[in-house]
């Protein structure tokens, strides 16, 4: 999930490839909540995963998105 998730934020979103690490916050990777909402809109359209903006904004670093990511993968 960590590589798909890296893929969609650095194709789609611009963010560094470098600086996406499970350990790397929202601020460390730039990703303000405009970006966090397409990330969102990405996940549903891309990968099917339902996660809300609201969610992700939840997310502390990449590693929670990963197990948001994860957990709705699951439920599918």
């Amino acid at each position: 999930m960590l590589e798909m998730l890296r893929e969609i934020l650095s194709n789609k979103l611009k963010v560094s490839p470098d600086a996406i690490t499970p350990e790397a916050t929202r601020e460390d990777i730039e990703l303000d909540s405009l970006a966090v909402v397409e990330l969102s809109l990405l996940l549903e359209s891309e990968l099917g995963l339902e996660i809300s903006d609201d969610e992700l904004l939840e997310a502390e670093t990449v590693a929670d998105m990963v197990r948001l990511m994860e957990e709705r993968s699951a439920r599918v």
